[in-house]
């Protein structure tokens, strides 16, 4: 099970540098293994709108809950001690924070090309390590 970073996502739907790589863990990996939080989903929808490509995110939303399976998870309230410890512990910034706790509790591994989870004890997986883990 994995949580699937907003910089995986993006370099996608943008068709950046690593979409091929992105597109091949998706089309391998099944939707209902792949988490997003609302962070990430929100997040995206700003960066997309901004750009001027509503549409994207329109399709973006449609491809992963509705055509897809993927689960959209959130943190509580009540986890807003443990973020600001996991921002102390690890000296992350509030996202990439949001996004380790978020693993942390669902026990997902992270999906990423932030380098800045090399730090943590969850580390993090890129999509080409996730599927060489997979078709050795």
């Amino acid at each position: 099970m994995f949580l699937v970073d907003t910089n995986i996502w993006l370099e996608r739907i943008l068709d950046q540098d690593k979409s091929h790589q992105v597109q091949s863990f998706l089309q391998q990996i099944s939707s209902n293994k792949l988490f997003i939080t609302d962070f990430t989903y929100h997040s995206i929808g700003v960066i997309i709108t901004n750009l001027g490509h509503g549409d994207a995110f329109d399709r973006f939303t449609q491809d992963i809950f509705i055509d897809g399976a993927v689960s959209l998870i959130r943190l509580k309230p009540e986890a807003s001690k443990q973020l600001i410890e996991v921002i102390d512990q690890f000296k992350l910034d509030f996202d990439d924070a949001y996004q380790y706790l978020a693993a942390e509790l669902n026990d997902l591994t992270i999906v990423s090309f932030d380098k800045d989870f090399d730090k943590t004890k969850l580390g993090r997986k890129t999509p080409s390590q996730i599927l060489k883990q997979l078709n050795p």
